[in-house]
């Protein structure tokens, strides 16, 4: 089911909320934590483990298992063989973000935008976000805001890519902000030193839930106004 534009945590369009729809049974919560319990500790060298998923449930119900009930913070790449994350410096504006470190996500699905985007064949602006309502974790209501440069974006800039549970030790989590006068907690958490992760999971753009919802937007007009309005995040929409 497509993301439903959020209005309970006082947040407009274009923020989506979590997928709603029919919540997994029994059966299927156990073959998540069938899953999990597979993982184990980080290695010391070589592959990481392949999660061979073959559950009826899509794989972002499992990944967001794997963070709000197993306690993981995943990362998304186009990179199929990534075994040691090693600290880098983004670009990102924030306090948490100005920091080079192994950056993952405290959520399930925004990390599947990151794995699912081509930044190899294609040059854009992205703008995103994944957050929870207030100072609160799960299970506070999760939503999102996506968007690509206009003209790229309208060339479907797809690929297959991998999500990568990491342990989550040694992370800390970006601090609340306000957007659009409402204090939120982005789910971005941030560790100093090199993180080996503990799986992988293939993930292809049909499994990224909001592919139909990403926003296009006109790079200067974006940069105006968060230069503009700096709390004002996502800006598109007003």
């Amino acid at each position: 089911m497509a993301g439903e534009p959020v209005s309970s945590v006082g947040l407009p369009p274009p923020w989506l909320a979590r997928p709603s729809g029919v919540r997994p049974g029994r059966a299927v919560v156990a073959g998540f934590e069938r899953l999990l319990a597979g993982l184990g500790r980080p290695g010391t060298g070589g592959a990481v483990p392949v999660i061979d998923y073959r559950l009826a449930a899509p794989k972002w119900r499992f990944l967001c298992h794997a963070v709000d009930v197993g306690g993981l913070l995943p990362h998304g790449s186009g990179d199929p063989d990534i075994r040691v994350l090693e600290p880098r410096q983004p670009q990102d504006d924030s306090e948490l973000g100005s920091r080079p470190g192994v950056y993952a996500a405290a959520d399930g699905i925004w990390p599947m935008f990151f794995a699912t985007v081509d930044r190899e064949r294609h040059r854009f602006l992205m703008s995103s976000m994944g957050a929870r309502p207030g100072d609160l974790g799960p299970p506070a209501p999760a939503f999102y805001y996506f968007s690509l440069t206009a003209e790229v974006l309208a060339r479907r800039p797809w690929r297959a890519g991998s999500e990568y549970p990491l342990p989550p030790d040694g992370f800390e989590l970006q601090a609340p902000v306000v957007a659009r006068g409402v204090r939120v907690r982005p789910a971005q958490p941030v560790c100093p030193r090199p993180v080996r992760p503990l799986a992988r999971i293939a993930v292809e753009p049909a499994d990224f839930p909001f592919l139909g919802q990403v926003l296009p937007h006109d790079d200067e007009e974006l940069l105006a106004m968060a230069e503009a309005e700096p709390l004002g995040f996502p800006w598109l929409g007003h």
